[in-house]
């Protein structure tokens, strides 16, 4: 989804809040239960943002049917480098319902885990704020 991608590389964090749907679904690569709602789903994506280094995507796939579609990167965490991939789903309304994230090796798995199990609490605050804002 092109402007998912052009958002995230210009780390304008207000554009990708804006096309996440208030019931998006984030399933992270590194912990069993998935996050519903948009508040904590904007919240995660900035703590990744405070996590990753030297991130970039580097191939965009499209399902075909304009509703699915897979975004390619690489990054850093630490030491560890890490390939992952963004998978997308738009609802009818062209809004992003579905964001699923995979990351290899385990190892750089694992250096993600810590560093976002770091950045937890603040990314709570930073939900709890977004929900209250909104209502």
């Amino acid at each position: 989804m092109r402007a998912f991608r052009e958002a995230v590389e210009a780390g304008d964090l207000e554009a990708v809040e804006a096309l996440l749907a208030e019931d998006v679904v984030f399933t992270s690569p590194v912990v069993f239960k998935p996050y519903p709602g948009k508040a904590i789903t904007a919240s995660i994506l900035r703590g990744v943002t405070r996590v990753f280094e030297d991130f970039r995507y580097e191939r965009e796939l499209d399902g075909g049917d304009g509703r699915d579609h897979a975004l390619v990167f690489r990054a850093r965490v630490g030491e560890r480098e890490l390939t992952g991939c963004d998978f997308i789903h738009l609802n009818e309304e062209g809004l992003i319902d579905e964001l699923t994230v995979m990351v290899r090796p385990l190892s750089g798995a694992q250096a993600l885990a810590a560093a976002m199990g770091a950045q937890f609490d603040q990314i709570l605050k930073e939900a709890e704020a977004r929900s209250a804002s909104a209502s």
